[in-house]
């Protein structure tokens, strides 16, 4: 039994405890607008499909996001992370190659974060924010976070636009769970980072048909820098 015990006491230690902290307890982690409105955020890009097609609907309606992009596909679409800092977008960093913190080590997640990092300044990006891929945090992460000075930047509205479902319906999700601290988690990629193939189309049909009635509601689209 005690060997049983042992490495699941490791593994509460090492990433069961540091997500539940850093979600419920840590004060400086960015969990809402803190304000009235609403912060769109978009995780896992940049996608050659997809991206472009949400850059465009953010533009059509004057909102800026946050996008969490992963820095290996940043980096194979330069042109993309251009056009989001052109266009007024925040761009902080979602992990090297959206592996989950929970089953690696120091030592990973050290490389995790400067090669990102590296990748970034490359780009002529500098990041101050962070999210965990799946918002999964290990022993070291927030060390990291803090060593290159990233402040953690979490959600308290998802949609599960991950998965392949109608835009109809997410969109009334969105209706339904969005309120005046907002800050909302969707994604702009799909099989890299395990989605189902095509579900960002239905996200952006979502979002085309959610964001006049979210304004209707009164409900403003926000950016970071307005909402901190």
């Amino acid at each position: 039994m005690i060997f049983l015990l042992l490495p699941l006491s490791v593994f509460i230690i090492h990433s069961i405890l540091p997500t539940y902290y850093h979600k419920h307890f840590n004060s400086n982690a960015i969990t809402d607008t803190q304000q009235q409105g609403i912060l769109l955020t978009f995780d896992d890009g940049p996608d050659e499909i997809y991206t472009e097609k949400l850059l465009d609907l953010l533009n059509k309606h004057d909102i800026k996001a946050i996008f969490f992009v992963v820095a290996k596909n940043a980096k194979k679409y330069p042109h993309l992370i251009k056009r989001m800092m052109d266009e007024g977008h925040e761009i902080g960093l979602h992990s090297l190659e959206h592996k989950n913190a929970c089953l690696h080590s120091y030592f990973y997640t050290k490389k995790d974060f400067q090669q990102s990092l590296d990748i970034m300044n490359q780009l002529n990006v500098t990041c101050h924010l962070y999210r965990p891929p799946w918002g999964h945090m290990n022993l070291f992460t927030y060390h990291f976070m803090k060593k290159h000075q990233l402040k953690l930047c979490l959600w308290n509205v998802m949609i599960q636009d991950w998965k392949n479902q109608s835009k109809s319906l997410l969109k009334e999700r969105l209706i339904k769970q969005c309120h005046s601290n907002s800050i909302i988690c969707l994604h702009d990629s799909s099989h890299d980072c395990g989605a189902d193939y095509g579900a960002p189309l239905n996200t952006i049909g979502a979002l085309e048909l959610a964001i006049p009635q979210l304004k209707i509601k009164g409900l403003k689209f926000i950016s970071l820098e307005r909402s901190q």
